[in-house]
């Protein structure tokens, strides 16, 4: 049954979460887009589907639900296992619409390359994920001469179902997130700095998704991480969702359905590429955002920073001090890396929606609950627009 045009001030009910302990939902019980029987794009996956593909790369995620108000958290990507600040990779920053708070964010697009992990969490805490990041990366060996460190954070708002005034999220909390980080699945949905997010008035979170090219093209991979929270028309691999849902932005022809919030859009590749090539390909990871239907309104930050994790292209002290050569591939066959990762971004935007699950706070003395996507709703839905 398809529910009846929500407002989002129609998100209050009733009831009142009861004061709960730490606990990390992780929604494995709900399906992915392919669970759907949909397969955005014309490229495959990688065999986790997730960012975490693309060798190397390790995701931590902290989940803070304490309370009836604290619905928020950390999530932190690792490019590679070994000294991030010794051996830094090359990287590109994107931005659609600059609405944000991304920490880092001019040493990247001067000197394109990341030296730490990369921390996303809520908007007010990104002070204490430049801690967390300062406090990991000055703790380990060898790191005894450093004076000078660029903490990469970004972040979305979660203040519609988080009490984000308490600024909960600590330094430690970020430092734990960086140290339990592993390769492997992904847990996707409402946990780690998707925790309190909202996109197009339903529940958004954290989701993910890769892409591998055929040998021929390369045989590379892209992986990507999304952190969704923002508004517009939802569309699901190509069918309109949003209206026949009767929830989307200018559903009355004013603003009476907020389009603002954020995404940060985090993409992993093993290609090696130059950071003028990745700052290309953080380009087209919005062609991705653009078919799931965001509105890139004014309020909204809109992010995608890229980096490779390939041998050939990391900057060690060696290729820093021109004493190794760099291997750069070439412009002319950078074209379906643009495809998979335009896919991959497409895809983990709607596994962030589809693995969240219903949650509830109290926002200012209010109850407030954003609901899940109705999956049944969404079978017939998608069945449809086959």
């Amino acid at each position: 049954m398809i529910r009846p045009p929500l407002m989002w001030s129609a998100f209050v009910v009733a009831t009142v979460l009861a004061t709960s302990p730490v606990v990390a939902q992780t929604g494995e019980a709900r399906p992915t887009i392919r669970d759907l029987g949909r397969t955005p794009g014309v490229l495959s996956p990688g065999p986790l589907n997730a960012i975490t593909d693309v060798a190397g790369v390790r995701v931590g995620q902290v989940t803070l639900r304490r309370g009836d108000s604290i619905r928020t958290g950390v999530t932190a990507i690792l490019p590679h296992g070994g000294d991030l600040f010794r051996d830094k990779v090359p990287a590109g920053l994107s931005v659609a619409n600059g609405f944000g708070k991304l920490a880092g964010a001019t040493q990247v697009k001067e000197l394109g390359e990341i030296e730490t992990p990369i921390v996303l969490t809520n908007t007010l805490s990104v002070a204490p994920g430049i801690e967390g990041i300062l406090d990991w990366t000055l703790k380990q060996p060898g790191h005894e001469d450093i004076r000078s460190v660029n903490a990469v954070v970004g972040e979305t708002n979660d203040g519609g179902l988080n009490d984000i005034r308490a600024r909960v999220v600590t330094a430690a909390d970020v430092v734990r997130a960086i140290e339990t980080a592993s390769g492997g699945p992904v847990d996707q949905g409402a946990v780690g700095a998707g925790t309190g997010t909202i996109a197009f008035g339903f529940k958004g979170g954290i989701g993910t998704s890769s892409r591998q090219l055929p040998s021929a093209l390369g045989g590379f991979t892209v992986g990507v991480l999304v952190q969704s929270n923002f508004g517009g028309v939802l569309s699901m691999d190509g069918t309109p969702v949003g209206e026949p849902l009767g929830r989307y932005f200018l559903r009355q022809e004013v603003e009476a359905e907020r389009a603002d919030g954020s995404i940060m859009i985090v993409v992993a590749t093993d290609a090696p590429l130059s950071d003028r090539n990745l700052e290309r390909l953080a380009d087209r990871a919005f062609a991705g955002l653009s078919r799931t239907g965001a509105a890139f309104s004014n309020g909204s930050g809109d992010y995608a920073i890229a980096f490779s994790t390939h041998e050939g292209v990391r900057r060690t002290p060696e290729r820093r001090g021109g004493q190794a050569t760099v291997v750069d591939w070439p412009n002319d066959r950078m074209s379906p890396l643009f495809v998979a990762v335009a896919e991959a971004t497409e895809e983990a935007i709607l596994n962030s929606l589809l693995k969240a699950e219903t949650t509830t706070s109290v926002i200012d003395g209010k109850p407030v609950t954003v609901e899940a996507l109705d999956v049944e709703t969404l079978r017939g839905l998608l069945a449809v627009g086959r």
